[in-house]
């Protein structure tokens, strides 16, 4: 049994972590601590967590904890993570990892010399629809492959949103535009040659859109699209395009709210959907199989620094600084 203290009460908390340890009989959420005591508690008594602490050091170093979940604004994760990780825990942190790849990269370091798994919570890629994407692109189905684009869109209306302060790692390519830039990185299995990037901001420095042009090793282009300006519409999709056809999947972000497999190859179409079990729930699986063999997650702490430098390199590119700095 894997025992879970959770940092704050946020609102992806229930999705990404209690309802999934609702259906496994392995795991369980034991501790909670917020900010503000009241508002643990309430959320401890509404998701029925035993333990209330007062704050989130008493979480990392509880003895009925053997994992954290870190949901913290990106700029707080570098510093829990590492905490939790000398503290003999393993850490599902939200992505973004860190603010940037330098902290990425101690935290990745950390984790090896703790032995502890550090997990990058990008749920997508542990559900058969992205796994089943990958398959056909590495499966010579599209011939050469020139092409790679990927978007993920979304309103933001709300400008007190967290996604639109600096100071807490805001930007739309923190937290909408990473998973774009993740689907293109995993679909492929490589990492970009190149970056080009352009932005447009709201506050100061805070990307409320953000494009990217990367050259990929075998010749391949590759586009990402982050978005979440107020007039923007939902969009979510990555697709491959090769000299004998096209792959897309629509809404890897979700697929358990509906996602399609589309392929047209040598002019033929045709779809394939896999099961709407939530990607949170694959997620869950493949965090306690790597605490219980000790083998790496595919999104690990090192993975988690690659996703940051490019994420960096978008940022420099755009003329934009780094988060955290």
């Amino acid at each position: 049994m894997l025992r879970f203290g959770t940092l704050g009460a946020a609102a992806i908390t229930p999705r990404a972590l209690i309802y999934p340890c609702m259906d496994e009989n392995q795991a369980y959420v034991s501790v909670i601590a917020a900010r503000d005591r009241a508002r643990a508690e309430g959320f401890a008594k509404y998701h029925r967590i035993p333990t209330v602490v007062d704050d989130y050091q008493r979480v990392i170093e509880h003895d009925r904890v053997d994992a954290v979940y870190i949901p913290l604004h990106i700029t707080a994760h570098h510093e829990w993570t590492i905490k939790a990780l000398r503290a003999g825990k393993h850490v599902l942190c939200e992505k973004s990892l860190a603010a940037n790849a330098m902290q990425a990269r101690e935290m990745a370091r950390v984790a090896e010399e703790s032995g502890r798994i550090l997990m990058d919570a990008f749920h997508y890629r542990y559900h058969p629809a992205f796994i089943r994407a990958r398959e056909i692109f590495h499966s010579g189905m599209l011939g050469e492959i020139e092409r790679v684009d990927a978007a993920f869109h979304i309103p933001v209306t709300d400008p007190n949103n967290i996604r639109m302060n600096y100071e807490t790692g805001g930007g739309v390519t923190m937290d909408i535009g990473c998973y774009p830039i993740s689907w293109v990185r995993h679909l492929t299995g490589a990492e970009p040659l190149s970056v080009r990037a352009s932005a447009e901001t709201g506050p100061p420095q805070v990307d409320l859109r953000l494009e990217s042009e990367m050259q990929f090793p075998g010749g391949i282009t590759a586009t990402t699209s982050g978005d979440m300006r107020a007039e923007t519409t939902f969009s979510a999709f990555v697709s491959a395009s090769g000299s004998r056809g096209t792959l897309k999947l629509i809404n890897p972000i979700v697929p358990q709210n509906g996602h399609l497999i589309e392929l047209i190859i040598d002019g033929e179409r045709s779809t394939e959907t896999r099961d709407r079990r939530p990607s949170y729930g694959y997620q869950l699986d493949a965090f306690l199989a790597a605490v219980s063999t000790g083998a790496p997650p595919l999104t690990d702490g090192e993975d988690g620094a690659r996703q940051m430098a490019v994420i960096d390199r978008c940022y420099e590119a755009a003329g934009l600084k780094l988060r955290g700095q």
